[in-house]
């Protein structure tokens, strides 16, 4: 009787050169991740900003102008020179940050520190046991697991969207002027209401509603509304897709809010019905294809598909939802909006992020 396995092919001998090559690649992968790690801790404790102070400097002199420990900042600087991200001399026992890598690690240098991005390594892979669990289950990781999750998404919106907000309300054709007249805004999803505040600062004439499923956002939101003593703007803790009430405004915007939503169907047909007839939808979401195979070039796209694996996928899972995930895409995006019933549709981008698009969607077709 034959062998069951006689008339399979034999499997032939991976390439050595190919090997080698993506064994390299793995290495890399490692240190550039290892690397991410440090950026983020340079980040938090503020040792980037310190270094951008100082001449070239000891680490005994950085640890004290950071007013941190010598041997912990010692070993990080151990890290960043070896990852080129800092400068050092034997001689003197000396690091420098350069001033072309200072541009882009310290909070000086923002909207363009990308060193808050790197936060986002360490608290996803805070929650991998639960995300490994759900690839057996199909369930979701909860928001309430992600810890600090709104504090650096604070900062990311600081950057994406707060720092640019003049660009973003240029987009829209005569809205600056309506906003300074006074207009009634809504923000879904407004998180802990950094780019609501700034807006209400901006045009104090205008009135701004901030919405949000989390608690503890909305309570930071109000906290910053009150440190600015701001009469024009309020927050309450609502569900996206909850009932609609009897309001309409003439501007409503989601600033990377849709995607992460249980149900963002219903909560794009909820927008559409809270919109005056001649209102205004500004949303700001990820810039990808629904197209895997058009993703493959983006610059950005394996670190877009792995935080929709550990956070935004997950999270519209764990409420029972339709984890749509963050590289939704612009194809789906545009046929969504479709069929919640919107008109027309532009897409814009910003020279500075590479990684959002903003649709300005009118309310009629």
């Amino acid at each position: 009787m034959e062998h069951p396995h006689a008339m399979e092919p034999a499997r032939a001998a991976p390439n050595a050169d190919a090997v080698d090559a993506f064994g390299n690649r793995l290495v890399g992968m490692l240190d550039e991740a290892g690397a991410a790690l440090m950026i983020s801790v340079g980040h938090r404790t503020g040792l980037f900003d310190a270094m951008a102070r100082l001449p070239p400097a000891t680490a005994a002199e950085l640890a004290h102008e950071a007013g941190l420990d010598e041997r912990y900042v010692r070993e990080w600087l151990g890290a960043m020179t070896t990852s080129r991200v800092v400068e050092y001399d034997p001689r003197g026992g000396q690091y420098r940050l350069p001033a072309h890598h200072a541009s882009l690690l310290t909070r000086a240098a923002t909207p363009n520190n990308f060193a808050v991005y790197a936060q986002y390594v360490a608290l996803l892979g805070a929650v991998e046991d639960r995300i490994v669990e759900c690839f057996r289950s199909g369930s979701g990781v909860p928001y309430s697991a992600f810890h600090r999750f709104h504090e650096v998404m604070a900062e990311d919106s600081g950057q994406s969207v707060v720092g640019a907000l003049d660009a973003i309300v240029a987009l829209v054709p005569g809205l600056e002027h309506d906003l300074l007249d006074g207009i009634s805004v809504l923000d879904v999803g407004c998180g802990s209401g950094r780019a609501l505040t700034a807006l209400a600062r901006a045009y104090p004439r205008s009135r701004f509603t901030g919405h949000d499923f989390s608690e503890e956002a909305i309570r930071a939101a109000r906290n910053v509304a009150a440190e600015h003593r701001l009469t024009n703007v309020e927050f309450d803790v609502r569900d996206a897709a909850g009932p609609v009430g009897e309001a309409r405004y003439d501007l409503i915007t989601a600033f990377d809010a849709i995607h992460d939503q249980a149900d963002p169907a219903a909560v794009l047909r909820g927008i559409r019905q809270r919109l005056a007839p001649d209102g205004i939808f500004l949303m700001q979401d990820i810039r990808a294809s629904s197209a895997l195979e058009r993703n493959v070039e983006h610059p950005l796209a394996p670190f877009l598909y792995a935080v929709s694996v550990m956070h935004c996928m997950t999270v519209s899972l764990a409420q029972g939802g339709a984890g749509l995930g963050t590289m939704w895409g612009e194809e789906r995006a545009r046929a969504m909006l479709a069929e919640a019933g919107f008109g027309e549709v532009s897409v814009h981008t910003l020279p500075h992020d590479i990684q959002n698009c903003f649709y300005v969607v009118h309310a009629d077709r």
